[in-house]
């Protein structure tokens, strides 16, 4: 609501001022003053007009304050200091309408896709992973239409590199270190299955040892290391029974991982395979598109001499016949095609512009939501996401120069509305404080105990695997849950343990800026007080058993201020404050998609709740004695209320039944 009033506002400064002075400003500066006492919204616009204007800025304020006393919702505007226009805001009409949900619209056309995830098919998700997922996910929720909002149309999906050198080595740890074929696997998943272990766990145990195995012997190191080659060669080729050991592995870890995000709250539409990418010929498309715009040259001297190359983000052009010493490496000169090769014709393809499209296949079924896999071959009605408008790319920031590569030579194939509608949704690494690594079982040296955190490493073995750390979680808060409310069944104990535990872990994982590297703590993430899931959560929760003790319901709540005057509103500053803090929904959420950063949604939340803990500790709800105040108060309550459990909802987490 406040978004929409601080735009009528703006909309009548910049109809006065073509009017008034012939003057046309796109945009228009408006902050918060400090206190409500000095108004609502504080705009410094004269500041901005007086050397254009040729006068001094309380001047061209007072006109303008003039303008602006018609405006609805506007109750009167002061000019201060040098030049600023202070705008109050009628008090009443804006809490009405706020408590009728009335605020301006998010979103627009297009489609808009989502890449997040993405991880290797080859062992078990562990917590560094989840930071990518919940980012991706939270994102995709602030964009998708809801009862909110209409949003845009949105496809999110999670990138498979199933014929990567990760999964090679754990097809090399099977057939060379313990001798398995093909049918030998398929036992294998058998045997697991039966046995109730999980095919992700055992080949993340696999992948460490395989990753030792390469260099424990240095006479062996060339030979194993050829062996390696000759595995990925395999799978980028599809051939032979290596390839399917590796399809069938992958398969199976994806399903495995799928659950893991399940337990979330994380679903996909598609799910692309670079097997497809490779097999239906994307880069010789690519490829084809690139040279033909000259973006893409065989180089002929120096380091990269056989080389097919292109200039690299961030660099210069070379005169002609000089050797570009610093080029991006697309093509190796055996013929192999890098990473970013093959990411620049997926990037073609997500825009539309590669002229092809993989074959569908539905790979699991969510409540109202199919999720498809690439095939060389589709069956049935086909979908089609590679349609975007803009795409986010949700990839941590050892992926910066990469990134950059693909979005240079979109632009250097001329397709710079591509290139611009790109963004790299970078974040920095998820670590483990010592602390939370002792808890794990993990001996640390006296050295790694006096590190603010340690690295995660899933080639070493080291770390927490993701379905570990949600079960202890969720075993954690099921325990206190059952504590905290003997009256619950065990049923709706282990509901409200599910709830806390994903919630404590989500808003974790989004509460710090994207490029703050991130030291996951148990006991931090769980605690119910400081910045937290529990603390936000709690907000609800005590906003819920408020209403329910004031035996009001929270619709109820609301069309009861309808009928009031609410004079009393001028002398509540701090109530209409807080009333304010719940007005700026809209603007926050549209900050926090403009700037892809989900924490500015987070800190809002808990911004919210702190300031719902200080308002009933103020106020005795529901022990006032003034029937009119009494209605404003309760009023308040189910606003906030409604507006937390709104925000909690885009950040992925439930409002539990009982803290």
């Amino acid at each position: 609501m406040y978004r929409k009033l601080q735009q009528a506002v703006l909309d009548r400064i910049r109809e006065v001022l073509r009017e008034r002075y012939d003057v046309s400003l796109e945009r228009i500066a408006a902050e918060q003053p400090p206190s409500v006492s000095l108004g609502e919204i504080a705009l410094p616009v004269a500041f901005e007009l007086a050397k254009r204007l040729r006068k001094a800025p309380r001047a061209i304020a007072t006109e303008l304050a003039e303008s602006l006393q018609g405006v609805e919702g506007v109750s009167s505007v002061e000019v201060a200091g040098a030049g600023y226009l202070n705008v109050r805001l009628d008090r009443a009409a804006m809490v009405k309408a706020i408590a009728a949900d009335e605020h301006s619209a998010v979103g627009g056309p297009g489609f808009r896709l989502l890449e997040h995830t993405s991880i290797n098919p080859n062992k078990a998700a562990h917590v560094g992973h989840l930071r990518n997922a919940i980012l991706g996910d939270t994102f995709a929720r602030m964009l998708r239409p809801d009862a909110y909002k209409p949003g845009w149309q949105i496809g999110v999906q999670n990138y498979i590199d199933n014929t990567g050198v990760q999964v090679a080595d754990v097809v090399v740890a099977l057939q060379h270190l313990q001798g398995k074929d093909l049918q030998a696997v398929h036992e294998l998943l058998l045997e697991l299955a039966a046995r109730g272990e999980r095919v992700d766990y055992y080949l993340w145990d696999l992948y460490a040892r395989v990753s030792q195995w390469y260099d424990a012997d240095p006479a062996q190191k060339e030979a194993r290391r050829a062996v390696r080659l000759q595995t990925l060669h395999a799978l980028e080729h599809g051939e032979g029974e290596t390839a399917q050991i590796a399809d069938l592995l992958a398969t199976a870890v994806l399903s495995r991982h799928l659950e893991t995000m399940n337990r979330l709250g994380i679903e996909y539409d598609f799910l692309p395979r670079e097997s497809e990418i490779l097999h239906l010929h994307f880069w010789e498309r690519a490829r084809q598109i690139m040279v033909q715009r000259g973006v893409l040259y065989q180089e002929t001297a120096g380091k990269n001499a056989g080389c097919w190359v292109m200039r690299r983000a961030g660099t210069e052009a070379v005169e002609e016949g000089e050797t570009d010493l610093d080029a991006k490496v697309i093509v190796r000169s055996n013929g192999t095609v890098t990473y970013v090769g093959k990411d620049i014709a997926y990037h073609l393809w997500k825009f539309g512009l590669l002229g092809t499209d993989f074959g569908y296949r539905v790979f699991r079924e969510y409540p109202g939501r199919t999720c498809w896999i690439s095939a060389e071959l589709g069956d049935g009605e086909q979908p089609h996401f590679g349609h975007a408008d803009a795409i986010y790319n949700f990839v941590d920031s050892r992926q910066n120069d990469p990134q950059a590569n693909v979005r240079e030579a979109l632009r250097g194939m001329g397709y710079t509305e591509a290139a611009d509608q790109y963004t790299h949704v970078n974040y920095a690494m998820v670590a483990l404080t010592p602390r939370c690594a002792e808890d794990l079982g993990y001996s640390l040296s006296e050295e790694d105990r006096a590190k603010a955190y340690l690295e995660v490493s899933g080639r070493k073995g080291f770390g927490v695997k993701a379905d570990d750390l949600l079960d202890r979680l969720i075993a954690a808060e099921t325990a206190e849950s059952e504590k905290r409310n003997p009256e619950m069944s065990a049923e709706e104990c282990r509901e409200n343990g599910n709830a806390i535990a994903v919630g404590a872990l989500r808003y974790f994982m989004l509460k710090y800026t994207r490029n703050t590297v991130l030291a996951f703590d148990f006991q931090d993430a769980l605690s119910f007080e400081g910045e937290t899931g529990p603390y936000v959560q709690y907000a609800a929760v005590r906003a819920a058993n408020i209403l329910r003790k004031a035996g009001v319901a929270p619709e109820e709540a609301l069309e009861n201020l309808a009928e009031l005057p609410l004079t009393g509103l001028s002398g509540e500053d701090e109530i209409w404050s807080f009333w304010l803090l719940l007005s700026r929904v809209t603007a926050t959420l549209e900050q926090a998609i403009a700037a892809a950063e989900p924490a500015i949604l987070a800190r809002y939340a808990f911004q919210i709740a702190q300031e719902f803990s200080n308002f009933y500790h103020r106020n005795h709800v529901v022990n006032e004695a003034d029937p009119e105040r009494k209605a404003l108060l309760l009023a308040t309550v189910a606003v906030a209320q409604r507006e937390l459990t709104r925000v909690l909802g885009w950040l992925g987490i439930a409002v539990p039944l009982a803290m």
